[in-house]
């Protein structure tokens, strides 16, 4: 039985070893009838991929994009069967060519870069068996860096950068310039506020226009006035005066009369010159003419007169010793002008301010002592008592008088100018303000102003004086119609296309220097706005309607609208003569003459100028 069993075991080994053979023969059957494969792939000699692990489908790995990092950049390829076939291997994207054939199994690169690769396998073997084998295609990353959205996004992050550095700097340089305008504004406001110091004070040492030329050209020019009233004042016995006071409280009374004296000279638009000791020394008519002036200083003297009376019983009452003037004027020719080059100052020369200063040492205190030529100017309005003829030093005899105080009729009840005696100033007044305009109007009018010329002007102005003369207006209606009429074209020089706004503005500055007040003013403007608007209310606004309106009736009616025409054709008003001719005519058609006095000047009759106009426009 032990026998048996041993025979059995051995037949199961046999059995056993004839399978084990078979199988083997099997196995090496189907290697050496299949193609060969990639069998496996090893990357940085560690991980390892297998084409054929239980993969019901052969090549599936194969048959993928696969996608490695950039540090699995060594990678092995295993190709089996193993001794059968030789191969050529050649990666697509880093070899140039193709191996040549080995019968190495096995195909290693190393360091491989960033990139998509394919590999290729070509086998053979040596029964004439030939083939390829399926690409293997692959890619490894580059580093974050080098990766295509990086690389992209380099530029975009540069702009980007640029952009913030370029905004940094922006702001810096906005800082900057910031500060350096605070620093220019502030700088310039001082400089501004020093210069306005500077002008303050020069305003209050020389004239206003005396101070600008000297701004602007460094030195002033002398001139020669014809018309001139000085006023020289003079302490009573300064001197003992002197002597007996304490000398601040001496100043401080001095500066205090001084200060008032230059309140009344401003008052009046008087130049004051200067102060020497005790003397006080003013002149009207400079540096701005006037015909005015020695009324204008005599009403300054007697303010300053009364100031010192007053001063003079409230001494008397307190038991102290008074201060007492004497005040000599002379009207006559001066020369005006700045001496001196660091410390500047403003004087007259000539016979006048001699003879002025003889007035005053030749007066008595108290009183305003003038010469015989002032009062010539001045008796319509002050009553002035004859001294006769007095001995002047250097100049033999002069009349001289004592001004006593307005005449009656030109006061109140407290001996001031009433409004008769302003309405008189001021009818002198529109004389200087006219010859002013005037002035002005010539040298800044335009060339091709060629019907609102100075001639148009001077002819308006006229014809204003003559209608209100024919039609008896009041002597205080009169003065706003002049000056209405004074200012009416004088805003086509500033402003052609706004003409009576440059008027307004233009008459708000000047009547204010010649002492009209507000009321004066707007009456003006008014007159004005209404000959604009072609609105007249009142005999004013009709005699300014018929003065405007003069040439209508003129006989040289077509020479003058002819200028107008090609005034507006300068200015783009019109274009063309037939719009021209038809406003014309309608103007002539329309127009009516509203003063019985307007009326009997038409020397032409409507009916002649329209035929005349017609004509013309053929």
């Amino acid at each position: 039985m032990l026998h048996c069993q041993k025979l059995r075991l051995l037949s199961m080994i046999i059995v056993f070893l004839v399978f084990i053979h078979q199988f083997i023969q099997a196995n090496d059957s189907l290697y050496s009838d299949n193609e060969p494969f990639i069998s496996g792939i090893i990357l940085n000699g560690d991980s390892v991929i297998f084409s054929y692990s239980d993969t019901p489908e052969p090549g599936h790995f194969l048959a993928n994009d696969h996608i490695l990092k950039y540090n699995t950049n060594n990678i092995l390829f295993e190709l089996k069967p193993a001794g059968i076939f030789e191969y050529q291997f050649f990666l697509e994207g880093f070899d140039e060519k193709p191996t040549k054939w080995l019968t190495n199994d096995l195909k290693e690169y190393t360091n491989l870069p960033a990139g998509r690769y394919s590999f290729h396998v070509r086998f053979r073997d040596s029964d004439g068996r030939s083939g390829e084998l399926d690409p293997l295609v692959f890619r490894i990353l580059p580093l974050w860096y080098l990766s295509a959205p990086a690389i992209i996004s380099y530029p975009v992050l540069l702009l980007l950068s640029f952009l913030a550095f370029y905004q940094m700097l922006k702001r810096r340089f906005d800082h900057k310039q910031f500060l350096l305008e605070q620093l220019i504004n502030k700088k310039t406001e001082e400089m501004i506020t020093d210069k306005e110091k500077t002008e303050k004070l020069l305003a209050n040492v020389l004239p206003k226009d005396t101070a600008d030329e000297i701004m602007e050209k460094g030195k002033a020019t002398k001139m020669k006035y014809n018309f001139v009233t000085v006023l020289f004042s003079d302490i009573q016995g300064f001197t003992q005066i002197a002597e007996e006071m304490n000398p601040e409280v001496l100043i401080d009374e001095l500066d205090k009369f001084f200060f008032h004296f230059d309140s009344v000279v401003e008052k009046y638009r008087i130049e004051k010159i200067k102060t020497i000791g005790d003397a006080y020394m003013c002149a009207g008519g400079i540096p701005e003419k006037n015909r005015t002036n020695p009324v204008e200083v005599i009403l300054a003297a007697l303010e300053m007169q009364t100031y010192m009376k007053k001063i003079k019983e409230s001494a008397e009452l307190a038991g102290i010793k008074f201060w007492d003037i004497r005040i000599g004027i002379h009207t006559g020719t001066v020369i005006a002008g700045v001496v001196g080059q660091k410390k500047l100052s403003y004087d007259i020369w000539g016979d006048t301010v001699n003879t002025a200063s003889r007035m005053e040492s030749s007066g008595e205190a108290g009183k305003i002592n003038i010469s015989g030529t002032t009062y010539e100017f001045v008796k319509e309005y002050f009553i002035c008592e004859y001294r006769g003829r007095m001995p002047v030093k250097y100049k033999g005899e002069l009349d001289m008088y004592f001004v006593k105080g307005i005449v009656a009729g030109l006061c109140d009840e407290n001996g001031t100018p009433n409004r008769n005696f302003i309405l008189k100033i001021q009818m002198i007044k529109l004389q200087d303000i006219e010859e002013m305009i005037n002035k002005l109007y010539s040298e800044e009018a335009s060339p091709n102003l060629y019907f609102h010329n100075p001639a148009h002007l001077r002819n308006l102005c006229s014809q204003v004086d003559l209608l209100t003369k024919a039609e008896n207006l009041p002597d205080d209606v009169y003065i706003n119609l002049k000056l209405a009429s004074i200012f009416l074209l004088t805003g086509f020089a500033a402003d052609y296309d706004k003409p009576e706004d440059a008027s307004f503005n233009l008459l708000e500055d000047v009547l204010p220097r010649y002492g009209f007040n507000r009321e004066n003013i707007e009456s003006a403007e008014n007159l004005i706005r209404n000959s604009f608007n072609d609105h007249p209310e009142s005999l004013s606004d009709k005699i300014l309607h018929d003065a405007r309106y003069d040439y209508l009736g003129r006989v040289d009616y077509i020479t003058l609208t002819d200028k107008l025409f090609r005034e507006r054709i300068e200015y783009g008003k019109v274009t063309d003569n037939k719009t021209w001719y038809d406003i014309q005519k309608k103007l002539l058609y329309d127009h009516e003459f509203l003063t019985s006095t307007g009326k009997l000047l038409r020397s032409v009759s409507m009916e002649d100028q329209i035929s005349a106009l017609e004509v013309y426009n053929k």
